[in-house]
């Protein structure tokens, strides 16, 4: 089963339903011992990124995530969910994040619309199983208005242009994060989830 950590945020449902729709069995839950029992867990979320990180540990969530990310379960932030997997984040004050990821989260520069909202491509910069069939350029669906500036370009697998382009696809080891809204973005959303649902029944190796 893959657990949809809900934090109090809103997309949960939407995300669950586009699991569904590739035949992978997904639940929201807040419950830490159904965290654990999951094969892969799965952070979405949109808001403020300082009053979600305040939500999961009201909720006692944190320390599930990172044991699982310890113990090699896959992991896929949406979203907000992504920017949470770095260190910091710029929004609204200076936040910490899950920490997972190296870099911070930072807002558009002045002169762009914000928020960034609508369809526009990716570009894959390496091979990563949860873009596998998906074809280089394909368009997504976005709506943000901040950005995250890892401090290694490796983990960057695919990049979006809007203003200075942004990494828009993120993986290092079996955690994930997608700017992009799968959920929303038809066909290539959808074969992203899929892949996401298939590292849950097929982890891959953890590295020492």
């Amino acid at each position: 089963m893959i657990a949809i950590v809900d934090y109090g945020v809103g997309n949960l449902h939407s995300v669950q339903k586009a699991f569904e729709r590739v035949e992978a069995q997904a639940a929201v839950t807040n419950n830490s011992k159904a965290l654990q029992d999951a094969e892969a867990l799965v952070l979405p979320g949109v808001g403020a990124f300082g009053d979600a990180m305040t939500n999961l540990r009201a909720a006692n969530l944190v320390e599930p995530i990172l044991l699982a990310v310890e113990e090699g379960k896959p992991l896929l932030g949406i979203c907000l969910g992504m920017q949470l997997l770095f260190e910091e984040s710029e929004e609204l004050g200076c936040y910490q994040g899950l920490g997972l990821l190296s870099g911070r989260v930072c807002r558009f520069e002045q002169g762009l619309k914000v928020p960034h909202v609508g369809w526009n491509q990716i570009h894959i910069c390496r091979p990563c199983p949860l873009l596998t069939g998906v074809a280089d350029g394909s368009f997504a669906y976005f709506v943000h208005s901040y950005y995250v500036d890892p401090a290694e370009v490796e983990i960057v697998a695919a990049t979006t242009d809007y203003g200075p382009g942004f990494a828009s696809v993120v993986a290092r080891g079996q955690v994930f994060g997608t700017q992009l809204h799968p959920e929303k973005s038809q066909d290539v959303g959808l074969r992203i989830l899929r892949n996401f649902a298939s590292l849950a029944a097929n982890p891959l190796p953890v590295m020492g």
